[in-house]
Protein backbone atom coordinates (compact mmCIF):
# COMPACT_ATOMS: atom_id res chain seq x y z
CA UNK A 1 0.00 0.00 0.00
CA UNK A 2 1.45 3.58 -1.27
CA UNK A 3 2.09 5.78 1.87
CA UNK A 4 0.65 9.53 0.48
CA UNK A 5 1.92 12.62 2.98
CA UNK A 6 -0.47 15.47 2.66
CA UNK A 7 -0.45 19.21 3.88
CA UNK A 8 -3.26 21.12 4.12
CA UNK A 9 -4.01 24.77 4.96
CA UNK A 10 -7.15 27.15 5.41
CA UNK A 11 -6.31 30.93 4.93
CA UNK A 12 -9.50 33.14 5.40
CA UNK A 13 -9.00 37.70 5.50
CA UNK A 14 -11.60 38.14 7.76
CA UNK A 15 -13.40 35.58 9.39
CA UNK A 16 -15.91 35.43 8.31
CA UNK A 17 -14.46 36.48 4.38
CA UNK A 18 -12.90 35.87 1.54
CA UNK A 19 -10.52 32.27 2.22
CA UNK A 20 -8.87 29.38 0.30
CA UNK A 21 -7.64 26.24 1.06
CA UNK A 22 -4.00 24.50 0.11
CA UNK A 23 -3.12 21.10 -0.33
CA UNK A 24 0.31 19.60 -0.76
CA UNK A 25 0.13 15.63 -1.55
CA UNK A 26 3.63 13.74 -1.90
CA UNK A 27 4.51 10.45 -2.86
CA UNK A 28 7.88 9.77 -3.04
CA UNK A 29 9.40 12.28 -5.29
CA UNK A 30 5.72 13.13 -7.10
CA UNK A 31 4.38 16.05 -5.71
CA UNK A 32 0.57 17.73 -6.20
CA UNK A 33 -0.52 20.55 -5.29
CA UNK A 34 -4.23 21.59 -5.27
CA UNK A 35 -6.09 25.19 -4.23
CA UNK A 36 -9.08 26.88 -4.39
CA UNK A 37 -10.90 29.69 -2.88
CA UNK A 38 -14.56 30.77 -1.81
CA UNK A 39 -15.80 34.65 -1.42
CA UNK A 40 -17.68 33.89 1.68
CA UNK A 41 -16.40 31.69 4.11
CA UNK A 42 -14.61 30.88 7.74
CA UNK A 43 -10.96 30.15 8.29
CA UNK A 44 -12.28 26.24 9.86
CA UNK A 45 -14.16 26.18 6.60
CA UNK A 46 -11.38 26.63 4.81
CA UNK A 47 -8.85 23.96 7.26
CA UNK A 48 -11.64 21.30 6.54
CA UNK A 49 -12.08 22.10 2.60
CA UNK A 50 -8.26 21.32 2.41
CA UNK A 51 -8.51 18.16 3.86
CA UNK A 52 -11.81 16.81 1.84
CA UNK A 53 -10.28 18.02 -1.60
CA UNK A 54 -6.80 16.39 -0.58
CA UNK A 55 -8.74 12.96 0.36
CA UNK A 56 -10.96 13.17 -2.67
CA UNK A 57 -7.29 13.64 -5.06
CA UNK A 58 -6.77 10.07 -4.03
CA UNK A 59 -7.57 7.59 -6.65
CA UNK A 60 -6.63 3.84 -4.87
CA UNK A 61 -6.41 3.38 -0.94
CA UNK A 62 -3.46 4.31 0.76
CA UNK A 63 -1.87 5.29 4.04
CA UNK A 64 -2.10 8.49 4.44
CA UNK A 65 -0.01 10.91 6.58
CA UNK A 66 -1.85 14.15 6.77
CA UNK A 67 -0.33 17.10 8.36
CA UNK A 68 -2.22 20.03 9.27
CA UNK A 69 -2.00 23.02 11.99
CA UNK A 70 -5.76 23.22 12.44
CA UNK A 71 -6.30 21.58 16.13
CA UNK A 72 -10.04 22.10 15.30
CA UNK A 73 -9.46 19.65 12.33
CA UNK A 74 -7.05 17.26 14.03
CA UNK A 75 -9.46 16.93 17.52
CA UNK A 76 -12.42 16.99 15.45
CA UNK A 77 -12.07 13.81 13.37
CA UNK A 78 -9.52 12.13 16.18
CA UNK A 79 -11.88 12.81 19.50
CA UNK A 80 -15.03 14.54 18.49
CA UNK A 81 -16.62 13.16 15.89
CA UNK A 82 -17.46 9.61 17.12
CA UNK A 83 -19.47 12.05 19.93
CA UNK A 84 -20.77 14.18 17.76
CA UNK A 85 -22.81 11.40 15.58
CA UNK A 86 -23.29 9.62 18.45
CA UNK A 87 -25.25 13.21 19.93
CA UNK A 88 -27.29 13.47 16.44
CA UNK A 89 -24.59 15.77 15.57
CA UNK A 90 -24.70 17.95 19.18
CA UNK A 91 -22.00 19.29 21.24
CA UNK A 92 -21.51 18.24 24.79
CA UNK A 93 -23.13 21.82 25.14
CA UNK A 94 -26.15 20.14 23.00
CA UNK A 95 -25.51 22.68 20.40
CA UNK A 96 -25.39 21.72 16.71
CA UNK A 97 -22.33 21.12 15.63
CA UNK A 98 -20.56 23.84 13.65
CA UNK A 99 -19.70 22.99 10.01
CA UNK A 100 -21.42 19.64 10.26
CA UNK A 101 -21.91 19.59 6.38
CA UNK A 102 -18.17 19.24 5.77
CA UNK A 103 -17.30 17.32 8.77
CA UNK A 104 -19.74 14.48 7.39
CA UNK A 105 -18.27 14.92 3.86
CA UNK A 106 -14.77 14.65 5.69
CA UNK A 107 -15.66 11.37 8.01
CA UNK A 108 -16.93 9.70 4.70
CA UNK A 109 -13.84 10.43 3.14
CA UNK A 110 -11.75 9.03 6.49
CA UNK A 111 -13.36 5.93 6.26
CA UNK A 112 -11.76 5.06 2.79
CA UNK A 113 -8.39 5.29 4.04
CA UNK A 114 -5.89 4.28 6.51
CA UNK A 115 -5.07 8.01 7.73
CA UNK A 116 -2.50 8.96 10.55
CA UNK A 117 -2.91 12.65 11.60
CA UNK A 118 -0.65 14.81 12.78
CA UNK A 119 -0.41 18.63 14.14
CA UNK A 120 2.44 20.89 13.14
CA UNK A 121 3.08 24.96 14.08
CA UNK A 122 1.35 26.91 11.38
CA UNK A 123 4.13 29.72 10.43
CA UNK A 124 7.18 27.51 11.93
CA UNK A 125 8.72 26.91 8.95
CA UNK A 126 8.07 23.10 8.35
CA UNK A 127 8.34 23.19 4.56
CA UNK A 128 4.87 21.20 3.64
CA UNK A 129 3.17 23.23 5.90
CA UNK A 130 4.77 26.45 4.75
CA UNK A 131 4.11 25.01 0.90
CA UNK A 132 -0.02 24.89 1.90
CA UNK A 133 -0.24 28.06 3.18
CA UNK A 134 1.28 29.39 0.01
CA UNK A 135 -1.16 27.79 -1.96
CA UNK A 136 -4.03 28.85 0.43
CA UNK A 137 -3.38 32.18 -0.01
CA UNK A 138 -2.59 31.21 -3.89
CA UNK A 139 -6.20 29.75 -3.98
CA UNK A 140 -7.67 32.82 -2.25
CA UNK A 141 -6.15 35.68 -4.66
CA UNK A 142 -6.88 33.45 -7.86
CA UNK A 143 -10.61 33.57 -6.61
CA UNK A 144 -10.74 37.39 -5.47
CA UNK A 145 -9.26 37.89 -8.92
CA UNK A 146 -11.91 36.51 -10.95
CA UNK A 147 -14.91 38.05 -8.95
Amino acid sequence: MRTIKIFTDGACRGNPGPGGWGVMLQYQDHVRELYGGELETTNNRMELTAAIKALEALKEICFVEIYTDSVYVRDGITKWLAQWRERGWRTAAKKPVKNQDLWVQLAELVEKQEISWHWVKGHAGDPGNERADALANQGLDQMLAEQ
